[in-house]
């Protein structure tokens, strides 16, 4: 029997018995439709953005201030005694993983929690 021309994976997975030499590209394709099924590449993504902006002390607990209450930059300063630059930071990362909103009034700048139901369920999980 002549074995098509398949790539080192797939010739792995053929010679483990997972599936045959002649059928390896077909399943390759079933496992990548299952990979988007499970996930899809665009949101792991933007769940990656949103861990990364989690995993930092001080953004925890900007956030913990922000689901309090709506607050301009200097009051996040003063809370957590951080510079201006550093307040800001911080809130441009959950800002850009959509984690807090921001709204401007004259010069002032005052963040909020984009989306307070699905933060509180986010929030009620890593407490469990």
């Amino acid at each position: 029997m002549i074995e098509p021309k398949i790539n080192k994976r797939l010739k792995r997975l053929a010679e483990s018995g997972i599936c045959s030499f002649e059928r390896a590209s077909e399943y390759a394709d079933e496992l990548k439709a299952l990979a988007d099924k499970g996930i899809s590449k665009e949101d792991a993504e933007t769940t990656s953005k949103i861990f990364k902006a989690l995993a930092d002390t001080t953004r925890l607990r900007v956030l913990g201030l922000l689901n309090i209450r709506e607050m301009c930059v200097c009051e996040v300063m003063v809370s957590l005694d951080l510079t201006q630059s550093t307040a800001s930071h911080h809130l441009g990362i959950l800002e850009n993983a959509g984690l807090v909103k921001k709204r401007k009034e004259g010069k002032w700048v005052f963040y909020r929690i984009a989306n307070p139901e699905k933060f509180e369920a986010m929030s009620n999980m890593a407490y469990q």
